[in-house]
Parts: C-alpha cells; structure tokens; sequence
C-alpha cells in the first residue's frame, strides 16, 4: 500500500478506482468542511481580469489585513505560498546547526533542516495523550539543563526549535500560557523558536503571535488554508521580528503568493459570518465523531482541532479498505514516533461523518 508524505492526493486514489475525483471522501486532509466561503469565490471572479498582470510582490494589501485582523504591526508579516513554504525559507535562511523537533509532529520541519545529524528529537507519549511539557521541553532546548537553572547558562546547544500548536497530527493544544513559557525560555537562551500556528484559527485565544513584537527570537507561522479551505491556492504567512527581516526576505523567492490567493485572503479574512458558522458546525461534528468512535471501542485522543488521531489494532486493514470504498483517511505509521496502528481522520459534514463511521462500523463487525 502506498504511503502517502502527506494526505489529500485524492487523486491518486481516484485514478486507482477509476472513478472521478469527486467521488473520492478525503479524510487525510483537515479542511474546513464548509469549503470555500462564497465571498472568496466572489472576489476571485473579479479579480481574474487582473490576472494579465504580475501579483503584488509586496502583497501589501493582504498584509494589512492581516495586520488589521491580528492588531499587529504590518511590517512583521511575510505572505508565503502556504505556511509550508515559510517553513523552509526560515530555515534556509537562519541556517540552524542543531534543531529541537517534537514527535510526533509535522514532517516538514525535518525536512526543512536537510541534515538529520542536526534534528534532536523530542519524544511526545501516547501515555500523556501526546501532551508536550512545558519545563521539559524548556530543558531540551537548554541542552538538558534543568528548567530552574536555564536562565544561568550562558549557552544552549540547541539554537532553533519548532512548535506545531495544535499540533498535527495529534490535535493536542499547549495552551498560551504554557507556551509563552517557552518563548521566553527561547528568548534567554537565544534559541529561534517557530511557532507553527496552521490550526489555531479553530482556538485563536491560544495564540501568541502578539508577542512577537517583544521577543526577537520567535517566529509564528499561520495558514489561511485549514480554516478557510483554500488548500488548492496556497495561503499562509509567517510574523516576523523586525531584526530578522532583512535576512529572511534575501532567502526568498519573489511572487510567490499569487493575485488570486492574495485577492481570497483578503476576503477570507473579513468573513466573519463564515468564521462564525465554522466553529458552529465543527462543534457539532465533532460531537458526531466522539460518539461514533465510542459507540465504535475505537480509541481516540481528545483534539482542539478538526481532526482526531486514533487507534486500531487492525489500523492498516482499516485503511486498505475504506480505501477500496473511495474514502481516504491518514496512515500516520510514518510520524516519528507512531506506528503502523494510528490514523488521522478530518472533521467533515455531517453525512460524510456519517458515512466514514458505518464503513468503519461494517468493518469491525466483519
């Protein structure tokens, strides 16, 4: 069975099938179920006049959006194709020699970093529901000092570390608080920490993008593709400290958001009756799962987001078959630190919830 890096290539499995894509449930990929919002398709339908002309390498008006959205300074903001291309561009450009790393946690931190003799796993159990320390991680990024006696090393031998929160595939959440902690650990330490804020649009009380402003050692990534659907144009951004600036925007590729992502970010951003509906609808279809899996005996671990991360002892037979009837959910046997027994599955509309728990149902009693 072919393991895919990443979910939603339905259309692989489409081709496989024989059947049209839109046939195909995707629950590999967490996407806001409502799809797009009708004011991006809106917006986009009279932009594509302007398509003759080269976007905005600037993307100025999208960053005070942003800016606007966040109350944040709109000098800080750099508008990528996707979170991920941030990602590699940080990295590229701060060029860390030892990097702190969660497992598991999202792939493409690793692969940022290209050398693996330079990555220091930090191991996440299954017993503490997947729950990052906050002191111990602190500890790490001290070289394994103890978190009441950082402060007093003058060195670390960690000098960046990575923070998906809510983390993927997981959907554990640290709350603010907490990992405010670690920012100002990292900021003492003199350690770059990267926050990657992908699904905190579904918790925005727990993020700490504010506090860049006042901490020049961390970077907060977000994306504008998980809450607002709009994986297929790549959106994200990343919020910058000042002083990091200029080095990181000589790493960068230019045009990279193109006019139409740039045009739906913006209306994305001001929709806040589809914000509103959001969280309506992925309260209530979580609800849905959670009763299904327990109904079910199948192990889930609680999620802040709209995907949730279980377990089954026949999780590969699970994910051959449903595969075989075009629904797709996430084998995460390739996370560092899982195994061949978890899958990811997305929050989706309630008749596909409903749909992915009776072939799960007729499955188990098979």
């Amino acid at each position: 069975m072919i393991r895919e890096a990443h979910g939603g290539n339905l259309y692989r499995l489409a081709e496989k099938l024989g059947v049209d894509e839109g046939e195909i449930l995707d629950f590999s990929a967490s996407i806001n179920p409502l799809g797009v919002p009708k004011s991006v398709v809106s917006e986009i339908r009279d932009t594509v006049k302007y398509l003759c002309n080269y976007p905005d390498p600037d993307t100025k008006q999208l960053r005070l959006w942003i800016a606007k959205d966040l109350i944040i300074n709109p000098q800080s903001i750099i508008c990528g194709n996707g979170s991920t291309e941030l990602i590699y561009l940080v990295a590229r450009a701060l060029k860390p020699e030892r990097v702190l790393i969660p497992a598991p946690t999202f792939s493409e931190y690793e692969r940022a970093v290209y050398s693996r003799k330079k990555i220091i796993h930090f191991p996440l159990y299954e017993k503490d529901g997947f729950a990052l320390d906050p002191g111990e991680f602190i500890s790490a990024m001290a070289g394994g000092v103890s978190p009441a006696s950082y402060k007093s090393s003058l060195t670390t031998s960690i000098d960046m570390a990575f923070i998906c929160n809510p983390n993927n595939p997981t959907g554990s959440l640290l709350k603010r608080e907490d990992l405010l902690k670690i920012a100002e650990a990292a900021k003492s330490l003199k350690c770059y920490l990267v926050v990657d804020e992908a699904f905190i649009d579904f918790t925005p009380e727990d993020s700490i993008v504010r506090e860049v402003e006042n901490n020049p050692y961390l970077v907060v990534l977000r994306s504008l593709t998980k809450f607002y659907a709009l994986s297929g144009l790549r959106i994200g951004y990343g919020v910058i400290p000042l002083t990091l600036l200029d080095i990181i925007k000589e790493h960068r590729e230019p045009w990279t958001v193109n006019t139409l992502a740039q045009t739906a970010g913006i209306a994305a951003l001001n929709d806040s009756a589809y914000r509103d509906e959001t969280f309506k609808v992925i309260r209530n279809e979580k609800k849905t799962l959670e009763d299904g899996f327990r109904l079910l005996g199948i192990d889930y671990f609680p999620s802040a987001v709209n995907y949730y991360l279980i377990k089954l002892n026949n999780a590969q037979e699970m994910v051959a078959a449903l595969r075989n009837r075009g629904i797709m959910v996430r084998d995460c046997s390739n996370f560092k630190g899982l195994n061949e027994t978890f899958i990811r599955v997305a929050v989706k509309a309630n008749k596909d919830n409903m749909c992915l728990l009776q072939e799960l149902a007729n499955l188990c009693m098979a």
